[in-house]
């Protein structure tokens, strides 16, 4: 068996410069030595192919320069290129990001929340599947804790850059009665143990106050998936004119439903998305959704979860509009077209 090289350690850079190894810990870091030291010691070290030992570095800071991405689906293309996104973000300020999917599971997200603390990571970050969940106080008390999209009401979070659901919901019904539609579906990634996230309480109460007849619909974000939830609907005795998908995914899996049953998009059925991603302008015809500032998004939890690392400094809760993206989807039902 060869011989492991012999790791090279702060002493031998203190050898090799004359100086104490606090010294050179100091000089490495940044701290306490003149520039010109620093870049001595940096030049040596570099020379010598120095690599800091992480775990040292987390015994001694108490951090591991490492963030927990947790993504309720990553089979939603949005979060796929959110979770992306974050990552190089956080390489950009020196840390890295640890993207783990929980599976659209509620039981699967608290038991990936709870490994992440346990790894220590210096943040969570959390696209959460169930916001209302009691394992959430727990994991804020461990760690820094960000969320995404919905807030996290039991815990005591560092921030929050939530979503309007409400005016995306509202308005996204207003555009379907508009048209003449009253029987609409909504798809959505809750399931019957996570009923209460704030876009389908919203969806109950617009829906009574409007008069319509809005059914909701658990599914997955893969198109195999989301296509079954939309064949059944569709198939159904008295189906909807219209849906209203909260996320891009599963609007994918409704035209592929009407595609297999010899429905027309949007002459025979109407949908819409929620997350405008940019898959969507290339469906025939081009999906109508809501674009949510992505780039400020990104920018807003990194700067405030660094914030709350670096700092112990909490931010206030973030709220993000909704713009909407009408395209050729949506149009009026047969019946309201005289047909």
């Amino acid at each position: 068996m060869p011989k492991q090289p012999r790791r090279i350690t702060l002493r031998d850079i203190a050898e090799e410069t004359g100086l104490s190894a606090a010294a050179v810990s100091y000089a490495l870091r940044g701290l306490q030595v003149p520039p010109e030291t620093q870049r001595r010691v940096r030049e040596v070290a570099d020379r010598l192919g120095y690599q800091a030992d992480p775990i040292a570095r987390a015994l001694a800071s108490g951090r591991t320069g490492y963030v927990g991405v947790l993504c309720g689906s990553l089979a939603d293309v949005w979060q796929q290129d959110l979770a992306a996104a974050l990552g190089r973000r956080f390489l950009g300020v020196g840390r890295h990001a640890l993207i783990v999917d929980a599976s659209n599971d509620p039981e699967l997200e608290a038991t990936l929340a709870s490994q992440l603390a346990d790894q220590r990571v210096d943040a969570l970050i959390v696209l959460p599947v169930d916001p209302a969940a009691a394992h959430w106080k727990e994991v804020a008390r461990r760690t820094v804790l960000t969320s995404i999209g919905d807030g996290l009401p039991g815990a005591a979070t560092a921030a929050e850059v939530v979503f309007d659901n409400e005016a995306g919901v509202t308005d996204a019904f207003h555009r379907l009665v508009d048209c003449g539609h009253r029987r609409i579906a909504v798809m959505t990634p809750s399931r019957p143990t996570t009923p209460d996230r704030p876009a389908e309480v919203v969806a109950h109460r617009v829906a009574r106050s409007l008069g319509l007849d809005v059914t909701l619909h658990p599914s997955p974000h893969d198109l195999d998936g989301a296509t079954a939830v939309a064949r059944t609907v569709l198939g159904s005795a008295n189906p909807p004119t219209a849906f209203l998908c909260l996320a891009d995914s599963m609007a994918y899996g409704v035209y592929a439903g009407a595609r297999e049953l010899g429905l027309d998009v949007p002459d025979d059925v109407s949908v819409m998305g929620f997350d405008d991603h940019p898959l969507s302008r290339l469906l025939t015809p081009p999906l109508s959704s809501y674009r949510w500032p992505a780039d400020l998004l990104v920018d807003l939890v990194v700067k405030r979860t660094v914030k709350a690392i670096d700092e112990n400094r909490l931010s206030r809760r973030k709220v993000l509009p909704p713009a909407a993206k009408p395209r050729g989807s949506v149009a009026p039902p047969r019946n309201a077209r005289g047909r």
